[in-house]
């Protein structure tokens, strides 16, 4: 067998290794091996580029491939480490942003090097939607990181005409490549370069809110086409395989999760959504309402005394990073006979699967996690539902309320359950900046401050009954 041959070989195995990644990560339970699968399996493939010949010559300026890839492990391993649950999301941007990056970098370099040999037209578009994709990557996960991470404002940025000026530049854009194609110009390959680079950003500074979730699986689908198209430019089977399937899988989600949100991508995409507060953060009403609330004390007496208790987890739960105590509660009141069980929202936190991941980190047991629709049909069953630092996802506005932003948007149905505890630090909206009429639903009791240190005292209450 032939060095080329049992590289390829190799390859082949590694985007396997991919495949069987992808199907262990559509499930808790299984992801944590699918995500050491997919790794084992590109480390192979890296191995094995190390003896790929290159046109017949073996594999150019090794020791900075080397010292390449120990810096990124030195920033990459403790970055990944030690990063707080809260802080993943911020993460999965910054490090989805510099894959689009690369491939970028791959782009504009393999265009420099083949201007002087007249390639085929097809492999000049390769390269040049190489350097559009990656870098409106690029630089769009740069503002969801900067967004995520409160650098700026994580609401909607928005001016008159802007989606009108971004449809210019955009159309700019393929002008440029299209004459780029013709007249083979280097200068105009920097000003795509540009326009690709604003393109981005002006692409994410209008979507804030819940919305963040689906941007960051779309800007994840974008890195994975701008890979295929890297793999392409440099003949590379294992990253177009790659390349598509992150971008496949990516697309794929965010469709899924604008049908969560019970909207159209284009609304997901243009609507600027969750630009307006209008709650008032008040606890008590024009029309004479006001909220019910309780002590630590009253909910370990109100769970006690379940039969059933459905957790309902949210964003709020992780910057509390709570879940340790949430299920240390949850064990309790299962010592007490209590069925317990998690309701988990596709876009509940600020990525597709963050309540699933921060619960993961808790040790909670995989079958107690149950997806929206499954823990609909058997909330009217419950004593209590205990909602935990989420807000929109169980905000009655998105079924009854016609105006609202969210309307359309499936919920869970918290309020079916036969009483509802709500752990909020405040009156403050959601993502989405409106109020929640289910914090004024006569079976709520509202417990406000930090979810960590009021689950600490009802685990402590549960204990002493």
């Amino acid at each position: 067998m032939s060095r080329e041959t049992l590289i390829d070989l190799i390859y082949l195995i590694s985007a396997t290794t991919f495949l069987v990644a992808l199907k262990g990560l559509g499930s808790p339970k299984h992801a944590r091996r699918g995500n050491m699968v997919a790794a084992s399996g590109m480390l192979l493939a890296v191995v094995a580029t190390f003896f790929k010949y290159v046109d017949g010559h073996p594999l150019h300026h090794v020791l900075l491939i080397l010292l390449g890839i120990f810096i990124g492990a030195i920033v990459a391993v403790p970055v990944a480490r030690f990063v707080k649950m809260t802080a993943m999301p911020q993460l999965v941007a910054i490090f989805n942003g510099v894959g689009g990056g690369a491939a970028a970098l791959v782009s504009i370099t393999e265009f420099v090097h083949i201007k002087s040999t007249h390639p085929a037209t097809y492999v000049t578009l390769e390269v040049l939607l190489g350097v559009l994709i990656g870098t409106v990557s690029f630089s769009g996960s740069a503002i969801a990181f900067a967004k995520l991470q409160e650098l700026m404002t994580g609401r909607p940025v928005t001016y008159p005409g802007q989606q009108i000026i971004n449809g210019v530049v955009g159309a700019a854009a393929l002008v440029l490549i299209v004459t780029i194609l013709v007249n083979g110009s280097t200068p105009l390959l920097w000003i795509l370069l540009a326009l690709a680079f604003v393109l981005g950003i002006a692409f994410v500074l209008p979507i804030g809110g819940a919305d963040v979730p689906v941007l960051i699986s779309l800007l994840n689908a974008f890195t994975g086409l701008a890979v295929a198209a890297s793999g392409f430019t440099l003949g590379s089977n294992l990253l177009i395989v790659a390349g598509t399937l992150v971008g496949a899988s990516g697309i794929l989600l965010t469709r899924l999760m604008s049908a969560a949100m019970g909207r159209s991508l284009s609304n997901v995409l243009f609507s600027a959504f969750g630009s307006n507060i209008t709650a008032s953060g008040a606890t008590d009403r024009e029309d004479g309402r006001s909220v019910r609330s309780g002590t630590p004390e009253d909910i370990a007496v109100l769970l006690s005394y379940a039969s059933r208790v459905v957790i309902i987890p949210g964003y709020g739960l992780a910057v509390a990073q709570g879940q340790h105590v949430l299920r240390e509660l949850a064990e309790e009141l299962e010592a007490k006979g209590i069925e317990v069980f998690y309701a988990i929202h596709p876009v509940a936190g600020r990525m597709p699967g963050h309540m699933n991941v921060l619960l993961a980190e808790a040790n909670v047991p995989y079958e107690q996690l149950k997806e929206m629709d499954e823990a609909n049909s058997e909330l009217q069953t419950a004593d209590v539902a205990l909602v935990v630092g989420a807000n929109d996802t169980v905000n009655p506005a998105a079924l009854e309320d016609k105006t609202s932003p969210i309307y359309g948007m499936p919920i869970i149905r918290a309020d079916l359950a036969e009483n509802i505890i709500f752990l909020k630090r405040s009156m403050r909206p959601g993502f989405a900046g409106i109020e929640n009429e289910l914090l004024y639903n006569p079976k709520t009791l509202l417990v406000f401050g930090d979810a960590k240190d009021t689950l600490t005292k009802v685990v402590a209450s549960v204990k002493a009954l």
